[in-house]
């Protein structure tokens, strides 16, 4: 009787814990494929993130020198608008004063002969308080300096107690708006006389010299 001898056909059996080993190297093979493949994608997202900032920062700045140069128009603009709303108001403040000139002028006038009484003095002055208000000033005295900016002069003469032209008379005050002069002082004005030396000279000659006064003392 012969024994049978195994055929070719027959698979060997493998344990389950082999195939188990053989699929755990595969699976961490393509875990490590795709922990290798990562990186490079953030890395990518990194620099498109970078991008994104960078344009971001690009527009702030644009945008806050835009603001910035807006304000500094604005600021500019409503300077602009001050300064012309004051020179419109002194403008037209200057142009109501100088009207009434001629009113402050017979009120002065009346004053020096002593005919401002009664009814027409409390009109006058009240006149006179509502121009200071606006800011009417006077000016022009007797003895001051002769100032061709200020000063129109209307009468000319020689006097032998000034030293420099001289205003001697007001002949019409002047007034004026803050610095602006709305109307210059009318003024009658002295010279010196001409050839005539200044008075500190001529007080220096009328005292004697030292050698003199000696000379006069042993005299």
């Amino acid at each position: 009787m012969s024994e049978e001898t195994p055929g070719f056909d027959e698979k060997p059996e493998v344990p389950a814990d082999a195939a188990s080993d053989d699929a755990e190297p595969k699976a961490a093979d393509s875990a490590d494929t795709a922990e290798g493949a990562a990186p490079a994608g953030d890395s990518a997202q990194d620099v498109a993130l970078l991008a994104q900032l960078d344009q971001a920062r690009t527009a702030l700045g644009e945008r806050t020198a835009d603001l910035q140069r807006l304000q500094a128009e604005y600021q500019n603009y409503r300077r602009r608008v001050e300064r012309d709303r004051i020179t419109v108001k002194e403008i037209a403040v200057a142009s109501l004063l100088t009207e009434l000139l001629p009113t402050l002028d017979d009120i002065g006038r009346a004053r020096e002969h002593g005919e401002l009484v009664g009814g027409f003095k409390s009109v006058a002055e009240s006149l006179e308080t509502v121009a200071a208000k606006m800011g009417l000033q006077q000016f022009g005295k007797e003895g001051e300096p002769f100032d061709p900016t200020v000063h129109e002069a209307l009468m000319h003469s020689y006097a032998p107690d000034v030293t420099e032209t001289t205003c001697v008379a007001i002949l019409q005050p002047g007034y004026r708006i803050g610095e602006r002069t709305i109307r210059p002082a009318r003024v009658a004005v002295a010279e010196p006389q001409p050839g005539a030396a200044p008075k500190s000279e001529s007080a220096e000659g009328d005292k004697p010299s030292g050698e003199d006064a000696d000379a006069a003392d042993k005299g």
